[in-house]
């Protein structure tokens, strides 16, 4: 298997990879040992070519007239994506979308385990919420470093983020999962994801709008 760096891969085929998981983990369960880029392109609706090309990335390579080693693969995009190593993150801003993270236990699954919450509200700090104690923001600094956390998330409204954000490059942290809807100023060796639910949901509504909008111009046509 050849090593290929990951930063080399381009974001939609990144994206991809997780489907790919999901369906090979399906096919493996059902005792399906081989499969050709062919048949993951027809049950997922994408090109074979594309295909091809995205596992490339993993570095594994499929046999002609044979197709991929199902179990290879699965591995292969696991090691690829980082899932095989458990990464512990901290999360700070404990509401509802956050409270929602920390009961999410499938994210050990995929690489990440969430050790500890902060928050700002002497309401909440204290609390035990899915097992972890929430601790006062203005602990962050120092127990981040002392646990060797080096992923932080985001869930703080927009308008603190970018403080919460500046606390977690004091602390250490190295990548930053943002799911406020606001764009954060941060080192450049920083690695940040944003999570944009308002972005998302702008575009499923927008996709909906406009094929009921079809629908009624059809009717009235029909009329």
């Amino acid at each position: 298997m050849k090593e290929i760096s990951e930063f080399s891969i381009p974001e939609p085929s990144l994206k991809r990879l997780p489907q790919y998981h999901h369906y090979l983990v399906e096919l493996k369960s059902k005792g399906i040992n081989l499969v050709s880029c062919s048949t993951i392109g027809r049950d997922l609706e994408f090109v074979p070519v594309q295909v091809r090309k995205d596992l490339q990335f993993t570095g594994v390579i499929g046999k002609p007239k044979v197709g991929y080693s199902v179990a290879e693969l699965v591995v292969a995009i696991e090691a690829f994506l980082g899932w095989d190593i458990v990464n512990e993150a901290i999360l700070v801003g404990v509401g509802n979308l956050g409270t929602a993270i920390l009961g999410h236990e499938r994210f050990s699954r995929f690489g990440l385990q969430v050790v500890a919450a902060f928050d700002i509200d002497p309401g909440k700090i204290g609390q035990t919420i899915h097992g972890k104690t929430v601790l006062s923001l203005a602990g962050l600094a120092d127990i981040a470093p002392r646990m060797g956390i080096h992923i932080g998330i985001i869930t703080t409204p927009a308008e603190v983020a970018q403080a919460v954000a500046n606390e977690m490059v004091t602390a250490g942290i190295q990548a930053i999962w943002n799911f406020a809807p606001t764009k954060l100023n941060v080192p450049q060796h920083m690695i940040v994801h944003n999570e944009d639910l308002y972005s998302s949901l702008a575009s499923l509504s927008c996709k909906l709008a406009k094929r009921f909008r079809a629908q009624i111009r059809e009717t009235e046509r029909l009329n």
